[in-house]
């Protein structure tokens, strides 16, 4: 359920393995798509397995789910307007397949959830199929992937999977085995939730000790890129690399997932929401500064040419990206004409009119790095523009 960022390449994989699969979505373009093996997604080297599998017959995308053996959720879990978690999308999907569950059948929750979503979905299956109750099998197993390695990753990474009883754990396990060759960790649905959840968390509080030790850099007028190199040299030491902010459905969403439950207990994770969140705050009012100064400088508005739209390199996902939100805060109250903005990974966008990167670094007076795409690292560093580099291009 869900032919997203982690569906198509999980239904792909497993096809791949020998499972017939039907793989659902709400979107009949994406299912139009996925059945004619072209792929509605960046992710390399997947659409040529993608082909593979709808070829064979091993996969098959539909509007609506078929009578299977393992129903699978792997839909959004967005935050509302007040960072709370929103699992409607997983209820709906439940609700979906509901009438077609039967005794012995396998349901996963892959999708990241609050800690006790598992337990919601049971009880929301026990009720409206009583009769189900101690004959289905219900686990959590969240996915492990980097975006632009998925292929790899699906196969290769352990993964934790945790049943709301020992059969289910076990059930789910031999499932994932038939194509995951990383280790299968067992445990219950709720530390399953938990740990997803933790994973991202940290690694939040991570990035956001390398985004403050930016700010704090560029006040000291020091290099944060070499500051960080010295002290990696430390053989107990591993900073992360500063950025513009953090997005993508992972690491900008989940630590609200416990921040809305423990809102006493999660004073670390909280606060490295709020520095990595005003980052990019920070980076827009750099950039309108520059602006600024340039006009009062030459008497013009300058050419800005805002560098990557994506929130990680190299891959076409939008999702809570902090390049975006920068890009429509520096534009905010400015002549558009003179903004040029670019992403190499897309090629048309609702809102934003897409310039090639070559012809907006030629053109721009101020370059604003934002996403270290492996195309932004052939241009040259031009001292004769003003050169923003947000994301470690030039590291100089």
């Amino acid at each position: 359920m869900g032919l997203g960022y982690i569906g198509l390449p999980t239904a792909i994989i497993a096809a791949k393995h020998g499972i017939e699969v039907v793989g659902v979505d709400v979107n009949p373009k994406v299912v139009d798509m996925t059945n004619r093996g072209e792929l509605h997604i960046i992710e390399p080297g997947l659409e040529e397995l993608l082909q593979e599998v709808v070829n064979n017959g091993s996969l098959k995308a539909s509007l609506t789910p078929e009578i299977c053996d393992a129903y699978f959720m792997v839909v959004p879990t967005p935050f509302k307007g007040d960072h709370k978690p929103d699992i409607s999308f997983v209820e709906a999907a439940t609700r979906t397949v509901l009438p077609l569950l039967k005794e012995g059948d396998l349901y996963v929750i892959e999708s990241t959830s609050p800690v006790g979503t598992t337990e919601k979905m049971k009880e929301l299956i026990f009720t409206l199929r009583p009769e189900l109750r101690d004959k289905i099998y219900i686990a959590y197993c969240p996915e492990r992937v980097l975006p632009g390695n998925v292929i790899f990753e699906l196969v290769n990474n352990d993964r934790v999977i945790g049943g709301i009883d020992e059969a289910s754990t076990q059930k789910a396990v031999e499932f994932y085995s038939q194509f995951v060759k990383g280790a299968l960790h067992r445990t219950n649905s709720k530390t399953a939730e938990m740990c997803k959840l933790t994973e991202n968390s940290s690694r939040d509080v991570q990035i956001a000790f390398a985004n403050e030790l930016s700010l704090i850099c560029d006040k000291a007028g020091i290099n944060v890129w070499e500051l960080i190199e010295l002290a990696n040299k430390h053989p107990r030491v591993n900073i992360l690399q500063p950025g513009c902010g953090v997005g993508g459905h992972c690491i900008a969403v989940d630590p609200y997932f416990i921040t809305a439950e423990y809102p006493e207990e999660a004073k670390t994770i909280a606060l490295a929401r709020e520095v990595n969140n005003y980052k990019s705050q920070w980076c827009a009012e750099k950039v309108r500064n520059e602006m600024l100064q340039f006009e009062l400088k030459n008497g013009r508005k300058p050419n800005v040419a805002m560098m990557g739209l994506a929130f990680k390199p190299n891959i076409d996902d939008l999702r809570e990206s902090p390049s975006k939100q920068i890009v429509m805060k520096v534009m905010q109250g400015c002549n558009n004409n003179n903004i040029l903005v670019v992403e190499p990974n897309i090629e048309t966008h609702s809102v934003f009119k897409l310039t090639d990167y070559k012809e907006a670094y030629s053109k721009a007076d101020i370059i604003v790095m934002l996403t270290a795409h492996d195309q932004f690292k052939t241009l040259p560093y031009d001292d004769s523009k003003i050169i923003l580099d947000f994301c470690g291009i030039y590291k100089k």
